[in-house]
């Protein structure tokens, strides 16, 4: 079964031709970096505009990188939560639009979901037996959580985070340090050369037995670290902070960097530990997705963790970290073979309620 997958949560216009839920021909991704640069986050609007201007022709590389057309679809999948309601707008009515045009199904897809499946895709051999049950992480810019799953479809959240997700943490701690927008990825790199034990910022355990997730009080941490004491003057300006990134040395950014990475991952694994010690049966598999998954200390770390536990780690490759759309059609192709699709009258939502009690 070969299906078109179309992405457009948030900055990435993205489409993917994937066979059978595993073979992927092609995964096209147009980035929006430049044009939010400038603001140091993403702008809605602007996110909109751009996935109206690319995603025809994402869709059509995507078909030629495949050397196939349109014909050969046999489904469309899309990612129709969650994200910014005018992002995903864009990509539920392409998709609409093509599955219309085409007679073909059309596959909703929780994004968030999809992240989990993406260490799946571009291995054929892989079986339900030698994956699930399993434990789920999903690290990005917008979500930070933890779940259990029977199967693909089959999940229940159990953790997730109160406040910033763990990529708004990275994107808030790069802008104090003055790094450019995407902050995270730079970040990551600039604490490759710092002192990590410089700063003893803060380690999120909330209640003992809580397997939920808080980066605030880490940010503002880094922040009072960069910036000094609140309320002294900088520039003469009233109100503001004593100094800011500008005022340390190169080795000063690279040593706070380096201890807001330590933090940050020691947070997830202490996480991931307490979910191991309370699962009623042995997981097979740690599936791991989102964007964070491509730091490379969380990587390191999550092998560890998996060897220590005797834990099949599927990371995602490096194409599939980010938002894409061969991880949407990989996951829409185990509805399909159930039998189970949507029609025409499919809606964008803004929240996912994936693994949640209904």
């Amino acid at each position: 079964m070969r299906i078109l997958g179309i992405e457009s949560s948030c900055d990435e216009t993205a489409a993917a031709i994937v066979d059978d839920g595993r073979a992927v021909r092609s995964n096209v991704i147009a980035s929006q970096h430049d044009l939010h640069a400038e603001y140091a986050g993403v702008v809605p609007e602007i996110a909109s505009r751009a996935h109206a201007e690319r995603i025809s022709a994402v869709i059509d590389r995507a078909l030629r990188e495949a050397g196939c057309t349109l014909s050969d679809i046999d489904a469309v999948a899309v990612g129709n939560r969650p994200g910014l309601i005018g992002a995903l707008l864009v990509g539920v009515s392409a998709a609409k639009a093509l599955a219309w045009s085409l007679d073909t199904p059309i596959v909703g897809v929780d994004h968030v979901v999809a992240h989990l499946y993406a260490g799946l895709l571009d291995d054929p051999d892989w079986t339900m037996d030698s994956v699930f049950p399993a434990i789920g992480l999903v690290v990005s810019g917008g979500h930070t959580a933890m779940y259990e799953l029977d199967a693909p479809l089959v999940i229940r959240r159990v953790g997730a985070t109160l406040d910033d997700a763990i990529g708004e943490a990275y994107d808030k701690a790069a802008t104090i340090l003055n790094l450019a927008h995407p902050g995270g990825p730079k970040l990551d790199r600039l604490a490759q050369t710092g002192d990590e034990r410089a700063h003893d910022f803060p380690i999120s355990r909330l209640a003992p037995d809580s397997l939920d997730f808080s980066f605030s009080g880490l940010k503002t941490s880094a922040l009072y670290t960069v910036r000094g004491n609140p309320g002294k003057q900088l520039g003469g300006a009233p109100g503001a902070f004593e100094r800011d990134a500008s005022d340390l040395t190169e080795q000063q950014v690279a040593d706070v960097a380096a201890s807001f990475q330590r933090a940050a991952v020691s947070a997830v694994i202490l996480k991931l530990e307490r979910l191991l010690e309370r699962c009623d049966v042995k997981p097979r598999t740690l599936l791991v997705g989102g964007g964070v998954s491509a730091n490379s200390r969380l990587r390191a770390e999550l092998i560890a963790l998996g060897e220590r536990n005797n834990l099949s780690v599927r990371l995602p490759r490096m194409a599939y970290c980010l938002d894409n759309a061969a991880m949407l059609a990989g996951l829409a192709h185990q509805r399909l073979i159930t039998g189970d699709a949507d029609d025409l009258a499919l809606t964008a939502s803004p929240s996912s309620t994936a693994g949640l009690a209904t």
